[in-house]
């Protein structure tokens, strides 16, 4: 689905934290935001993150 050489290099937007991959949302390991992943392109957006 996403290559984990770009979760590597992908930070949280919000709180500038690390990133996981969790089913179909990438979570971040701080602040807990949880971003939608749309036809296979992560959408790191504060606006967007649940």
């Amino acid at each position: 689905m996403i290559d984990k050489t770009l979760l590597e290099i992908l930070a949280c937007p919000a709180c500038k934290s690390d990133i996981e991959l969790k089913g179909d949302k990438i979570v971040c390991k701080k602040c807990g935001r949880k971003y939608p992943i749309r036809q296979g392109v992560p959408v790191m957006l504060i606006d967007e993150a649940e």
